[in-house]
């Protein structure tokens, strides 16, 4: 049985360390927490970054400087829950900062391969409504967009 909950551990060729400070400064309640150094019996040369623990957004990371042999893909993603349009455009452009892409339907790449999806709360409201038209118009709206627009989903979603 666990008792500290869960910690998600990302595999970076050598970029950990630049990983972990980007991510901390992008969100609140956030810090890093500890860095552990490679020995001589480790894999990386002596002294350089092996992981960083951090904490972004009040959830527990490890980046680990594992090497070249894997890479991040959109199987596995970071939802971002904005509270409202200008979280969303700052996360949309900060994210990107420094070699990011943008994608579509509110995903992005961080310039670290990462996939994150930075989604307003309003759109999770405006799909489930039991008025399955004005859900459905809400969706095919948002399926349109790179960067979700709250006005645009919302008038798609009054029928305007």
């Amino acid at each position: 049985m666990t008792t500290d909950g869960f910690t998600t551990c990302l595999w970076f060729d050598d970029q950990a360390e630049e990983a972990a400070n980007f991510y901390v400064s992008l969100f609140k309640d956030s810090g890093v927490t500890r860095i552990l150094r490679n020995t001589e019996s480790a894999h990386g040369s002596t002294g350089s970054v092996l992981t960083v623990e951090f904490t972004a957004n009040g959830q527990k990371f490890v980046a680990l400087n594992g090497g070249p042999e894997f890479k991040f893909n959109e199987a596995v993603s970071f939802q971002i829950d904005c509270a409202d349009q200008k979280e969303v455009d700052h996360y949309w452009e900060a994210l990107v900062e420094g070699g990011g892409e943008h994608g579509p339907c509110g995903w992005l790449k961080d310039r670290f391969g990462v996939s994150w999806q930075v989604t307003p709360a309003r759109l999770i409201e405006l799909i489930s409504d039991p008025d399955q038209r004005k859900a459905d118009r809400a969706l095919k709206a948002m399926l349109s967009m790179g960067k979700l627009d709250i006005a645009a989903l919302e008038k798609a979603y009054a029928g305007e």
